[in-house]
């Protein structure tokens, strides 16, 4: 088996040498193709306007100065011999649960990888909001390989990624593995602290605000709070099929606009 791997931490992230040693349980065939530096809430961006430079370093390893979906991309349209039978995306350091998804350059990398017609896995390892903390890598290192496995044996649909969250406890903490969906938190939402630099001139640094889990069971964000794994199928498909449903009446007559989404507020 061929595997590729990538993350949004950058090339030379520890995550990523758990992510190769998690690899190396299946095959030697590893590859990877990862960012230069950290490109944590880059999501699916992809550099359109700039050139994208590549660094070998030998022994099937690439440094690219791009985003995880350049890297994906160029992996698998040129620097690998033959595509990939699977790729990894992580191991990330932090949580990429609930409204995260849609921000994270780790699952993005799988995300691609799936658009590209390769198995993909993002992989995650949750700690504490203070990121100034180092995270208990155990977990991911222990439980990783066997998480893969299991998913390897099951029968996957199209365009389905699945994201794996691993709690922030000591290995011997884990309590088993669920099959989740997406949660959502009560608060959670960006900020913009202003400063001014030493020549008087004013810039923003992008920040979190303290959020409130929301704990529904079933969830990722209960799942890892229960210091279980979570592992939950995601894909691409962004349709709230509920508000289509609801408007499909509504469409035939030509309604005015405005008429359409006040009876959807109704």
């Amino acid at each position: 088996m061929r595997i590729l791997l990538t993350n949004d931490d950058g090339y030379d992230a520890f995550g990523m040498s758990v992510l190769e040693g998690i690899a190396r349980q299946f095959t030697d065939d590893v590859w990877i193709v990862a960012p230069s530096w950290e490109q944590s809430g880059k999501g699916r961006g992809v550099s359109l306007h700039d050139p994208v430079r590549v660094r070998h370093y030998g022994n099937q390893r690439f440094a690219v100065d791009g985003t995880p979906t350049d890297c994906v991309q160029i992996a698998i349209n040129d620097l690998l011999e033959s595509p990939p039978d699977l790729l990894l995306s992580g191991v990330n350091r932090g949580f990429n649960l609930a409204q995260d998804i849609t921000l994270s350059g780790t699952v993005a990398g799988a995300l691609q990888g799936m658009s590209l017609g390769v198995r993909s896995i993002a992989l995650s390892q949750c700690l504490d909001f203070d990121l100034d903390i180092e995270a208990q890598w155990q977990s991911s290192q222990t439980y990783g390989a066997g998480i893969i496995d299991k998913l390897l044996g099951l029968t996957w649909s199209h365009g389905v990624v699945f994201n794996v969250n691993f709690p922030d406890c000591p290995a011997d903490g884990v309590k088993g593995w669920q099959l989740t969906k997406q949660g959502f938190r009560d608060l959670h939402e960006m900020h913009a602290v202003k400063r001014t630099d030493p020549r008087g001139r004013d810039y923003y640094w992008i920040d979190f605000h303290q959020y409130e889990q929301n704990l529904i069971k079933g969830t990722d964000l209960y799942c890892v709070a229960n210091h279980e794994i979570s592992v939950s199928p995601i894909h691409l498909d962004l349709t709230h099929y509920e508000s289509l449903n609801k408007l499909k009446g509504l469409v035939g007559g030509a309604p005015p606009v405005r008429e359409v989404f006040d009876n959807a507020r109704d």
